[in-house]
């Protein structure tokens, strides 16, 4: 099914320019739109010890901001409060880096909120579609509808809305219900439209990663809600020589080169850490690289490949989709190898696999398989 003008759209509104354009194209398109946004917390609210910044896409000032754009446009404006779903999200990024993994709580907050519980509410009021700012496309040509990146590839945000608020092991179950209006435009045209619509956020900055942990310090998050679980352990050479001690692994992630403390006249990185053992091996940057790696709680977009299949493979929301293979290993997991070794792949990222412009697969990588 294709969204028709008149159905009714609940529009994720962030307060930000992409969100703002994506309920004015809406509108504009003769659909019945809805603005809602997702309370999360407050600037100086503490929520078990983290605390919401400024620079993220939850604060009282872009609650006002999306208030502001859905008088403009008039169109019905909610706000909703996720605080208490918010907490689970902050657990897992807590949970995660306690395990020496390096989470990725943005894609986590899209499938289990923006197209997951919200999806749940715009059910509630009769709305047919929820549609957000990201820069994504959907793309119905083949039947099913398909999870495409967007136009500009500078700003694509396909990578993390993989899961599209599906459950692991089997397709999204949420694209067929999703809208992504300013997928075909660049940001300097979302802006321009903003401009032409004399919205106040058309100049608005960009909100940063991690809305939670305004001063990117995220041990400093962890050993404020748990500061019994930070212990002072070892820093190890790739021979498994001593170096320093540290104040616990939580303070380090792979592929770190700075503020490690160490130096033995050239440049050394995290290659490896041990919660178990508390310990955090440095080595160089050849050691970082990854040839191979796995994911589990996988989302297909088309039916399992078991033979490997020619993709490219994107590990990080901010790197670019680089040639690789990829195969199903089992119901729940997939193997990538890539065509040249990889910097910095980590257990914990999310992983995501294209075929052109569209979404294959993508998964959570448990384990990593190094050059050396």
């Amino acid at each position: 099914m294709k969204p028709q003008p008149g159905d009714r759209v609940l529009v994720a509104m962030s307060g930000g320019v992409d969100s703002s354009v994506a309920a004015a194209m809406l509108k504009e398109q003769g659909y019945d739109v809805v603005g809602c946004f997702m309370r999360l917390g407050s600037p100086g609210d503490d929520i078990a010890g983290a605390t919401l910044g400024h620079r993220g896409c939850c604060s009282i000032s872009d609650a006002n901001d999306a208030r502001s754009v859905a008088a403009k446009l008039d169109i019905p404006f909610y706000a909703l409060n996720f605080a208490d779903d918010f907490e689970q999200i902050i657990r897992y990024f807590e949970d995660e880096y306690h395990a020496g993994r390096t989470p990725n709580p943005c894609v986590r907050c899209n499938d289990w909120l923006k197209f997951g519980k919200l999806h749940d509410y715009a059910e509630g009021i009769g709305a047919t579609w929820v549609a957000s700012g990201h820069h994504a496309r959907i793309d119905h040509s083949t039947g099913s509808p398909r999870l495409r990146r967007s136009a500009d590839h500078e700003k694509d945000q396909s990578y993390v809305l993989f899961g599209a608020g599906g459950l692991p092991g089997a397709r999204p179950r949420r694209l067929d219900q999703m809208m992504f209006p300013i997928g075909d435009l660049t940001k300097d045209e979302v802006r321009e439209h903003a401009k032409s619509l004399n919205l106040g956020v058309h100049s608005k900055p960009d909100s940063q990663e991690i809305c939670f942990v305004p001063d990117d310090d995220y041990a400093g998050l962890l050993e404020r809600r748990h500061p019994d679980r930070f212990k002072q352990g070892v820093m190890l050479d790739a021979d498994g020589n001593e170096l320093a001690t540290h104040e616990g692994h939580q303070h380090y992630t792979i592929g770190q080169r700075r503020r490690l403390g160490v130096a033995v006249g050239h440049p050394l990185y995290v290659i490896q850490k041990d919660p178990a053992a508390n310990t955090v091996t440095l080595g160089t940057k050849d050691d970082l690289a990854a040839i191979s790696c796995t994911a589990a709680e996988t989302s297909w977009h088309i039916d399992p490949i078991d033979d490997w299949h020619p993709c490219r493979a994107q590990v990080r929301a901010h790197g670019d989709p680089l040639p690789a293979r990829v195969r199903a290993i089992g119901e729940d997991r997939i193997e990538v190898e890539f065509s040249s070794p990889q910097e910095a792949t980590a257990a914990g990222q999310a992983l995501v696999c294209y075929e052109g412009d569209l979404v294959l697969c993508g998964g959570w990588i448990d384990s990593v398989q190094r050059c050396q």
